[in-house]
């Protein structure tokens, strides 16, 4: 495949995996592309310590440009994050300014993961702060030189203004779409930036940009959204009844991490994988044959799941989650687990907290953690041979396990069966 044709086919995987939700203008974008590298942005408010399941397809999209030869510039919103895109619902409570500079390095070193940085390349990635260039931002140049140029009344018809007049909007969140347009323009002028990608909720302040270089610049740019990623039953993706998933460890251990893409609804899976992966049209089509043919296998979700967690965390990391999944089940030894892992995992499932110095027997173990309903039941599960401690089966309901039975992290697994397992933390 000749660089033309590899620079323009990102176009052409990025609609058969239908991550184009709206385009400004897809064929000059392609005729730009053919005619050599272009430069794109995407960027990330830091309105919280950590990026998300939503952020990571914007990630994955700057990603591929990159993969076909495009120059991809990563943008944390130093000056952005300090006021947060409106939201639909109400008025964002501002985060204190120092708070905001400590989650712009967090947020940082997670878009640098997925970028690769190489000066030796072509097209090495870049890494750039809003902040740079508004911090010095004298009001009455910026009212002159940008507000000029943005009409009221098209500013009043953007959906997320709309949804907030009735509530009521502040000028600053009514003004945030400025302060993306300069980014566009600052990158336009500094790096030659013609591509801002970003979610379709964006797609007011993605097109807002691109007006602006046309109106200051006379410049060609362009704008591409991605959709907004929902499961079957209309509900946002990347929430759990836990809260959102996030990329960040300490937020969101990587055991979680990769449950929450392996329970994935087989309704969802094979638009995820398209999203999600680098996997490739051949691949997904025979995958989606496979999760036809064998549903319960899962082995969409199985790929899906060591794919993004590969991606997010390290294969190292994914090896010990899946060792961790069949070690629970009796299937693998508990010991070489690393702590950390297992802890991680057992505060996803079913499980109690009690004194290592007080330990109680099994029975009261399976009680408490709630494996069964009583210590009767208990009782009688142990003597049908159905209590596991640590995968090793139980023959006395009244054993009181000790120190030497912790397992890394100081932790105790319970099973009944095949399948009902629990943890016990000793503190």
């Amino acid at each position: 495949m000749t660089d033309s044709a590899s620079r323009t086919q990102v176009l052409d995987d990025l609609d058969s995996r239908g991550l184009i939700a709206h385009s400004t203008d897809p064929d000059a974008l392609r005729a730009t592309m053919a005619e050599g590298p272009i430069t794109s942005y995407v960027g990330f408010d830091p309105t919280a310590p950590s990026l998300h399941m939503g952020n990571l397809l914007q990630l994955l999209t700057l990603r591929r440009l990159q993969l076909a030869g495009h120059n991809p510039i990563g943008l944390v919103g130093g000056a952005t994050g300090l006021i947060g895109d409106p939201k639909e619902t109400s008025e964002r409570v501002l985060n204190p300014k120092d708070v905001v500079q400590q989650w712009v390095e967090r947020v940082r070193s997670q878009v640098e993961r997925f970028l690769d940085f190489d000066t030796s390349l072509p097209n090495p990635a870049r890494m750039v702060n809003n902040y740079d260039w508004t911090k010095d931002l004298n009001t009455l140049d910026f009212l002159r030189d940008i507000g000029k140029h943005f009409p009221v009344n098209r500013m009043l018809g953007r959906e997320v203004v709309k949804a907030r007049l009735e509530q009521g909007i502040s000028y600053t969140e009514f003004s945030y779409v400025l302060l993306q347009s300069l980014d566009y323009l600052e990158l336009y002028r500094r790096y030659g930036c013609t591509l801002q990608t970003g979610g379709s909720d964006q797609w007011g302040n993605l097109t807002a940009g691109v007006e602006l270089i046309r109106r200051t610049e006379s410049g060609k740019a362009h704008a591409l959204a991605t959709p907004l990623v929902t499961k079957a039953d209309g509900t946002k993706f990347g929430k759990t009844e836990s809260g959102t998933v996030w990329l960040d460890r300490e937020l969101t251990s990587p055991y979680a991490f990769y449950q929450f893409w392996f329970n994935t609804d087989d309704r969802d899976v094979m638009q995820l994988v398209r999203y999600y992966t680098f996997r490739t049209a051949d691949e997904i089509a025979e995958l989606e044959k496979a999760t036809a043919d064998r549903p319960h296998a899962r082995e969409a979700q199985r790929v899906l799941a060591e794919d993004v967690t590969t991606l997010v965390h390290g294969a190292g990391e994914t090896a010990q989650v899946q060792l961790a999944a069949k070690a629970l089940f009796g299937q693998s030894d508990l010991r070489e687990l690393d702590g950390e892992t297992l802890i991680a995992a057992l505060r996803e499932a079913p499980h109690t907290e009690v004194s290592a110095a007080a330990m109680p027997t099994v029975a009261d173990l399976l009680v408490q953690a709630g494996l069964v309903a009583s210590k009767s039941a208990a009782r009688r599960t142990v003597s049908e041979g159905g209590a596991y401690l640590n995968n090793e089966k139980v023959s006395d309901a009244e054993y009181v396990p000790t120190t030497d039975d912790l397992l890394p992290g100081g932790a105790l697994v319970l099973r009944r069966g095949k399948r009902s397992f629990a943890g016990v933390l000793a503190g």
